[in-house]
């Protein structure tokens, strides 16, 4: 989560939908779903899934 903080866009996520902000990636056998929000520097998880 550390890595995913400092490069929301990196980390290789990949967009949702087409959305640039809308993101998620697989760690750790984890699926996590993030919103980023540049304007106040946020990271929101939406949903975390264990695969």
């Amino acid at each position: 989560m550390q890595a995913l903080a400092a490069d929301p866009y990196g980390s290789s996520s990949e967009p949702v939908d087409g959305d640039r902000d809308r993101r998620q990636i697989v760690a750790a056998g984890v699926l996590v779903r993030y919103y980023v929000a540049g304007a106040v520097l946020t990271v929101t998880v939406v949903r975390v899934v264990y695969v």
